[in-house]
């Protein structure tokens, strides 16, 4: 559940990336980045615990899929928190200089 959120993640992403690829003022490529990373992460995850288990990795508990779920949902939840830091940092649109009276984009 963990890998199908964090790829759902990162598809949404690197569609959203795309579509303004060229100019990427939002920087939604770091987004893209982080959720395909997560998800390549819970791939090799799921892989060697398939190796472990066997068969009965395909057969979870409904506590262990919504354990799974939250943490998934967490994960995005972390990238998305780390985005705005880094949006904050960066300041694309020149609005935190601006207030802070050192100047910035002009718009």
């Amino acid at each position: 559940m963990t890998l199908l959120v964090t790829a759902f993640a990162a598809v949404i992403s690197f569609i959203l990336w795309y579509r303004k690829a060229p100019q990427d003022e939002w920087k939604i490529s770091f987004l893209c980045w982080m959720y395909t990373g997560a998800s390549l992460m819970w791939l090799v995850d799921a892989v060697v615990e398939y190796l472990s288990v066997g068969a009965a990795y395909f057969t979870p508990a409904p506590a262990d899929l919504l354990n799974d779920l939250f943490l998934g949902l967490s994960v995005i939840l972390l990238g998305l928190c780390i985005w705005a830091i880094l949006l904050l940092i960066r300041d694309p649109r020149g609005v935190i200089r601006k207030r802070n009276g050192r100047g910035g984009k002009e718009e």
